[in-house]
């Protein structure tokens, strides 16, 4: 199963919610639902490099995906979707704009 988390206010995340409804391939966890799924995005986010350019140019770096072998990735299209017109992990700044 892959894992993808994101936010129910992210554009790029509505565009992905939209695409894995209904398939069981895909597990949606909204990080602003609770905190511990924040706490279990912001471990990734803190430990992998595929978040190096989101914390430089203060991208949040959602939606994210954890692929089946657990590759952590920004990149819908390594998760079989289709992207939107923002590069990876960059609709939603954490100054709030983008988003």
């Amino acid at each position: 199963m892959i894992k993808i988390y994101g936010m129910k206010t992210c554009p790029d995340c509505i565009s992905v919610d939209k695409q894995v409804e209904g398939n069981a391939r895909y597990e949606v966890i909204d990080i602003g639902e609770h905190v511990k799924n924040l706490k279990e995005f912001l471990r990734l986010r803190d430990n992998n490099a595929v978040f190096d350019d989101a914390k430089k140019y203060g991208y949040a770096g959602i939606p994210c995906f954890v692929l089946e072998d657990g590759t952590v990735t920004l990149s819908p299209e390594e998760a079989g979707l289709h992207s939107g017109d923002v590069p990876s992990g960059a609709a939603c700044n954490l100054d709030g704009t983008g988003c």
